[in-house]
């Protein structure tokens, strides 16, 4: 069975960062397209996939090898190179891709420094171009110029054939909730009519409950913040009363509930709240402000 897809594999070196997204009429292609390993490289493998070049290709980086000489290793053992398509970022932003002769129309791959585009089944090399082009103009982390490439091909014309997934991953040094692991995001989409936006919002949740707080977004909780938040309370069944201490006991039970610890704490300016978090909880329960 074809795997066939549009994707990116890109590095932010500023960010030390790499990472790679898909999508595709396919099931679950993130779990056979997508590999990654910090301050290593991030590989895309797809059409005729062999998910052999994701391993192997980390291994192969982790040890010193290049895009293009790891590329040309993989290419020289696989007898069925020509029904293959890859993207390769290596640790210092080099990059490689090779489509076959054999995928599928249309089907080729972009390389920019820092980032490849690949696709095959697509109405036409439109879709790498937009994808390219949003990828370089967007502003944000890697996660976020990922998901809008990805955006910018599912709106160009994406694959011939119509949807069904799409994924991201990024990873980062002990990027991982907890830093145990370098999995900063893995995030997928596996069977949806529109998984691109679905990935583009499940993108926003993950800052939101994942993201680092901006200090100047800290607002003080004055009498009238709190009453708002009173009132969020009360009609949750938590609390009603004074920004005292049970209701701020309240509050974290509140926010312990939407998970947004990394948001607010009760250990940690309990007076201030994020702005971020504050229109979160405004647009769920809605608070009318």
């Amino acid at each position: 069975m074809q795997l066939n897809t549009f994707s990116i594999a890109a590095c932010d070196l500023d960010e030390q960062a790499w990472g790679s997204a898909v999508a595709s009429k396919f099931l679950v292609a993130g779990a056979v397209v997508n590999w990654a390993r910090a301050g290593v490289d991030a590989v895309a493998t797809q059409a005729f996939a062999k998910m052999g070049y994701g391993p192997d290709g980390l291994e192969m980086m982790a040890a010193g090898k290049s895009a293009q000489e790891t590329l040309a290793e993989l290419l020289a053992v696989d007898s069925d190179r020509e029904q293959r398509q890859v993207g390769i970022v290596d640790a210092n932003g080099g990059v490689a891709a090779y489509t076959g002769k054999e995928c599928f129309d249309w089907a080729g791959h972009l390389l920019v420094e820092g980032f490849t585009c690949q696709g095959n089944i697509l109405t036409g090399a439109e879709t790498l171009a937009a994808m390219a082009e949003t990828f370089k103009s967007t502003i944000g982390e890697l996660a976020d110029r990922l998901a809008a490439a990805l955006r910018a091909g599912d709106l160009t014309s994406g694959d011939r054939r119509g949807k069904q997934s799409a994924a991201v991953v990024v990873v980062r040094p002990n990027g991982s909730y907890g830093g145990d692991t370098d999995r900063y995001l893995d995030l997928r989409v596996d069977d949806d009519p529109e998984p691109v936006a679905k990935l583009l919002q499940l993108v926003a949740t993950h800052h939101l409950l994942f993201g680092d707080g901006n200090p100047e977004d800290l607002l003080p909780i004055d009498s009238e913040l709190a009453r708002e938040l009173q009132t969020m309370l009360a009609a949750q069944g938590y609390y009603s009363g004074e920004w005292d201490t049970a209701t701020k006991e309240a509050f974290r039970a509140l926010v312990g509930n939407e998970n947004l610890e990394e948001r607010w704490s009760l250990d940690k300016e309990p007076d201030k709240i994020d702005r971020v978090a504050l229109n979160y909880l405004r647009n769920r329960f809605g608070s009318a402000h």
